[in-house]
């Protein structure tokens, strides 16, 4: 078997964790490929500030007050360009930061260099092993003379280790922001069994998260994944997408405006109607293993493609997760002697059986769009906007306002990272009248919808380019 470890083919193989290196100021508080690549990462940084109109807004109304003034937050998500935005605004609000990445392939080195540069504690390169993993996310938290205040995770692998090897550090830690799925099951797990000792704010089910980040952005960057990866043509293609929440039907909104066949399973039979009624087949996996040609997991549950369905595919079935964790296809279960692994490519493998049949596999099971292509940037600023006032919420709520438990963000602080992105579009937003306020029972200032309210229109994904 071949073991997996991507890294930049021009780089060379020695860990940066055996490097000595230093910033411009002479600083060594980091760990990244190469610091010399600093001046490409600050370009591509520069290159999406001008995506990211709502951060670049709260830097300009940050210059008068500092909210985040003695805020010291350890964070741990994908260290691309736009979360080197969301970083520097957190700088700029007045908070110290030390940061490591939470997913061992979607760091872009050239970013993680131009943070260490200007002098952000950053932990992360791109092909970290296992081990890696965890020692970036020790030496973020692990310091001397510097005790985190706030939290903000990807994933919850952060919180997770500071519960695991560090859990007096609680005591001063005032919240903690989660974004993914996987990270905000876990939160509401330890809430559940009493174990969670300090305020959480869910993130992934506010309205502009699940809406903007998981259905818009999933939308396009699955598109994006694969053709990177494969080449591939999707018109004709067979598809099989597992999941039908805002994920899925970004996927199969954009497979199948490209002319893809696509059939969907689901669990929840509200999801599953909600497929149906978007003229999609719904199957069991078992139904349609052996004819689909690609398999697209996004349900954020385990072993949803095991090695059973992984030995019934078709020759050349290409198969990829687009869900947060790397739990949802048993790639565990393929190595093992009989199987062979060949590297096609970057992120890209042949699993070969002894008969010669093969499957491609993307990114080892692991998160499609953010390790082998790029996430549209302006859907990541709604996103990055929404964890920035998260955690000035958190930080600056009086005591006992927040307790020991899982929060979503208030409606009308979604409202307000919205209309920081009006603007872009030139979009003008109607004004009630104080009649019209009073009629439907509403401040002129919002919020203007119950927080029951579902944002729920898929219909309009489906019109062909």
């Amino acid at each position: 078997i071949i073991s997996a470890s991507y890294t930049d083919s021009s780089d060379d193989e020695t860990s940066p964790r055996d490097k000595q290196q230093k910033n411009s100021k002479g600083s060594s508080d980091f760990c990244v490929k190469n610091i010399k690549q600093a001046e490409f990462g600050r370009r591509e940084i520069e290159i999406a500030e001008q995506e990211m109109p709502a951060l670049m807004a709260l830097r300009k109304r940050a210059q008068g007050e500092k909210p985040l003034a003695g805020a010291k937050i350890v964070g741990c998500t994908h260290i691309t360009a736009q979360t080197a935005v969301l970083m520097e605004t957190l700088g700029a609000l007045g908070a110290q930061c030390r940061w490591a990445a939470c997913n061992i392939y979607s760091t872009l080195n050239e970013v993680a260099a131009a943070l260490a540069e200007s002098g952000f504690p950053v932990f992360a390169w791109k092909g970290e092993s296992e081990d890696d993993f965890w020692w970036c996310i020790d030496r973020c938290v692990n310091v001397e003379g510097w005790q985190p205040n706030m939290i903000l995770d990807d994933g919850g692998d952060l919180t997770h280790w500071i519960y695991k090897k560090y859990p007096n550090m609680f005591k001063k830690i005032k919240g903690i922001v989660e974004e993914s799925v996987t990270g905000v099951h876990r939160l509401y797990q330890l809430s559940k069994a009493g174990k969670l000792c300090v305020p959480a704010m869910n993130v992934n089910d506010s309205v502009t998260k699940q809406k903007f980040d998981n259905l818009y952005c999933c939308r396009e960057s699955i598109l994006d994944g694969l053709k990177r990866t494969t080449d591939m043509m999707f018109g004709g293609k067979q598809v099989v997408v597992c999941g039908y929440g805002e994920v899925g039907k970004g996927c199969c909104a954009a497979l199948k405006a490209m002319g893809s066949i696509v059939y969907v399973t689901e669990i929840d039979p509200i999801c599953a109607l909600q497929a149906c009624m978007d003229g999609f087949r719904l199957v069991k996996l078992n139904e349609v293993i052996r004819q689909v040609d690609i398999v697209i997991t996004c349900t954020g549950n385990k072993n949803v493609v095991t090695r059973e369905h992984l030995d019934r595919m078709k020759n050349s079935c290409i198969v990829c997760n687009m869900g947060h964790s790397n739990t949802e296809i048993d790639v565990a279960s393929l190595r093992t002697p009989e199987l062979t692994w060949e590297r096609v490519r970057s992120q890209v493998d042949h699993v070969i059986w002894p008969d010669g049949k093969r499957i491609v596999l993307l990114a080892e099971g692991r998160l499609l769009n953010l390790s082998c292509s790029t996430v549209p940037t302006f859907v990541l600023s709604i996103t990055a906007t929404t964890q920035a006032l998260a955690l000035i919420e958190l930080y600056n709520a009086p005591e006992g306002r927040y307790k020991q438990d899982v929060y979503l963000l208030p409606k009308k602080m979604d409202e307000y990272v919205a209309s920081l992105h009006l603007p872009t579009f030139d979009a003008h937003l109607t004004e009630l009248t104080d009649e019209q306020a009073k009629y439907l029972g509403l401040n002129k200032n919002g919020p203007f919808k119950p927080n029951y309210y579902r944002y729920c229109s898929t219909t309009s994904l489906f019109i062909l380019p």
